[in-house]
């Protein structure tokens, strides 16, 4: 009797049989497989529906995404195959050149800053071609081009990015307009940036960190920055360099700016620039070594040519080192970023002293940094004192 009681005690009140345990969960984890089966299947349309809304919202751009996988384990989505177009303000037509393309951008969870108390997200951009085409679009120029798309990155990355890396892209300067045309590009670009969100060496001055390296025409560019990514004003520095370029695979570009090419010549630049508060500090050095100017013959240039092109070749034969056989200038530049100042007689004196005193040496000089972007104002050089005028002295004096 007492049996059949506990028998039937186990019984539900409304006469029907609860499924064994074992059972429940099939089903629970037959409906969630189910479910993110059709949320793999469909989200991706949503996302790529919501992306293409968000590129057709830029102003004065035009933007366009082929496809989009979704990776749910990974907390990740790929933009494949991204186009941005440039629109001309007047005729309301897209440029045939693109400024921005891309095959692949893989946007993600950064799972290594979870276990550190954090929610960020990182980018990583394949292939990326950049285009600045000049003359294209009326009043407008490479500064017009740059705008910020730091807006168009929030929307499409809904956290917070801490890592940003392109791998193999490039950059083109483009003149459709010039006789020849231009087409003056880096190549191989590597470029990382890193605690963006001062997740890791919250404790440094300089947390976040950005390297690149890239081609430059069989030379080498390099750049080094150490950032402060959470401070209102920009707070960094910085150091850069270009190396070895040969400067004969550029001579497009000269004969299209300069007119006149070169047979032979090797160039660099090197700069450092450092930065907090709304002030800045830095300087700017070109160095161009064993150059040759071609001589134009009496079939290939008018009289006008042929004089013009002569005295390129003198002025660079005077101020050029003759031991060293380089031409090298230093051009300080610092202030505030509302009013950058870089100092014309300094730069006429360090060509000078290069010239005909010591060569400068081919190489970052590490005299800039973030303590000394404040220092006290350089001496007037002796050609500043002589012919500096009047602005000059109401400038210094201020």
């Amino acid at each position: 009797m007492k049996r059949n009681r506990k028998i039937a005690s186990e019984k539900p009140h409304d006469g029907s049989v609860k499924p064994p345990k074992k059972r429940r969960w099939l089903i629970i984890t037959g409906s969630i497989i189910v479910l993110l089966v059709v949320l793999r299947l469909v989200l991706p349309f949503i996302v790529l529906k919501y992306v293409n809304k968000t590129l057709a919202e830029m102003e004065q751009y035009h933007g366009h995404v082929e496809d989009i996988d979704i990776a749910l384990i990974r907390g990740a989505y790929v933009i494949n195959d991204l186009k941005i177009e440039k629109i001309n303000s007047e005729t309301k037509q897209r440029d045939t050149i693109p400024f921005f393309k891309s095959p692949k951008i893989d946007l993600s969870i950064q799972w290594k800053s979870i276990f550190k108390g954090s929610i960020v997200g990182e980018i990583y951009v394949e292939n990326p071609v950049l285009n600045f085409v000049k003359g294209k679009h009326n009043g407008e120029d490479i500064k017009a081009d740059t705008s910020d798309f730091r807006d168009l990155i929030r929307d499409l990355m809904p956290l917070k990015v801490n890592h940003f890396q392109i791998n193999n892209g490039q950059i083109h300067y483009i003149d459709q307009n010039s006789s020849p045309e231009v087409d003056v590009s880096m190549n191989r670009i590597y470029a990382v940036a890193e605690n963006l969100t001062n997740v890791n060496d919250s404790t440094k001055l300089l947390p976040g960190k950005l390297s690149a390296t890239g081609d430059v025409y069989e030379g080498r560019f390099e750049l080094s920055v150490n950032l402060d990514p959470l401070k209102k004003q920009p707070t960094f520095d910085l150091n850069a360099r270009i190396t070895d370029v040969n400067m004969v695979l550029l001579n497009n570009f000269f004969k299209a700016y300069g007119r006149f090419d070169v047979s032979k010549g090797n160039f660099g630049l090197y700069t450092e620039f450092a930065a907090k508060d709304g002030a800045f500090n830095g300087y700017v050095k070109p160095l161009i070594k064993d150059l040759d100017i071609v001589e134009f013959n009496k079939e290939e240039g008018n009289l006008g040519q042929i004089l013009w092109e002569t005295l390129i070749g003198t002025v660079a034969e005077i101020f050029t080192n003759q031991p060293k056989d380089q031409f090298a200038t230093k051009i300080p530049v610092k202030g505030r970023f509302e009013n950058p100042d870089a100092n014309l007689w300094t730069a006429i004196n360090y060509v000078l002293r290069n010239a005909f005193v010591n060569a400068l040496k081919p190489s970052v000089d590490n005299t800039i940094s973030i303590g000394n972007i404040q220092a006290e104002s350089e001496k007037k050089t002796f050609l500043e004192k002589v012919f500096g005028g009047k602005k000059d002295k109401k400038k210094n004096q201020q």
